[in-house]
């Protein structure tokens, strides 16, 4: 399993824990703790924290865009899991480098953290709303 990929699983994680606990801890500090225990083995660890860090201070915006692209599901209606999985897929698409990320990666890799660890339906729910996304970033920019 690749780097990258660990690393999004155990910011899923911590993400969902942090939620979970209604944002009353520190999510950093639940980071530490998952890194420990779950990289065990990653050589490089500072993209978990980048993007947690990345995640939490653009959450309001990534939330927003949530309800924006599923305006059927209010935001504390979406299953939990995939809640945090849109976090993590809508901040690579919004602010991570389009090189070291390509879009098409971004959505990939949320699909697949979907198919390992959400229900029946997440795939296709992760796919539609990042896929929406993906579309209107795309009609701004012109492409």
């Amino acid at each position: 399993m690749a780097t990258r990929h660990i690393s999004r699983s155990i910011v899923m994680q911590s993400l969902y824990e942090w939620d979970f606990g209604q944002m009353k801890q520190d999510l950093m500090s639940i980071t530490q703790k998952n890194t420990e225990q779950f990289g065990a083995g990653l050589e490089e660890t500072a993209f978990i924290f980048e993007l947690a860090k990345g995640i939490l201070e653009n959450k309001e915006t990534i939330d927003s865009v949530i309800e924006k692209t599923a305006p059927d599901w209010p935001l504390l209606q979406i299953n939990l899991l995939d809640r945090n999985i849109l976090r993590i897929g809508i901040y690579e698409l919004l602010y991570s480098d389009k090189e070291a990320v390509p879009p098409k990666v971004a959505i990939n890799e949320s699909i697949e953290l979907a198919k390992n660890y959400g229900g029946e339906n997440s795939r296709r729910f992760i796919n539609g709303v990042l896929g929406t996304v993906f579309n209107v970033l795309q009609e701004k920019n012109g492409s």
